[in-house]
């Protein structure tokens, strides 16, 4: 199923993008695709509860993807602020395209074990080492 996005839409891929870019796992693991789709669908199943009026954090099965959601989560509570039940839908889509792309059921992403974040990497590359990450995004989600 292909559909195109919306603007804000977009926009949260990118900002989600970049916390999966960012993300650096605690200790001597890495992070592979796996763990991006099981952080995307534990946000995305929450953020649907969410929307049908239930209140369920869904975690990670990992420790791994655990931690990706809690980054996800934290970045979209701030950026949720008052966006209301149709921002939560917009995130959740954007988290489920997110889970299929890093699962690789899109065709074209590969199936290794780290392809998707390859490809992220190469869209979105992460800043050079010692530079900061900016405090808050210039984007601004209506």
């Amino acid at each position: 199923m292909s559909r195109q996005l919306s603007e804000r839409q977009l926009q949260l891929f990118f900002l989600l993008g970049s916390v999966i870019v960012r993300y650096q796992p605690e200790g001597l693991v890495t992070l592979v695709d796996a763990d991006v789709a099981e952080a995307a669908a534990a946000m995305a199943g929450t953020l649907e509860a969410a929307t049908n009026g239930l209140i369920a954090e869904l975690s990670g099965p990992s420790p791994v993807s655990e931690g990706l959601r809690r980054q996800f989560d934290g970045m979209l509570a701030e950026l949720g602020k008052g966006g209301g039940a149709r921002y939560a839908t917009d995130a959740a889509e954007v988290l489920r395209g997110i889970e299929r792309g890093a699962s690789h059921a899109a065709t074209g992403v590969g199936s290794g074990p780290t392809d998707y974040l390859a490809l992220l990497r190469r869209v979105l590359p992460p800043p050079p080492a010692g530079q900061d990450a900016p405090a808050s995004s210039a984007i601004i989600l209506p």
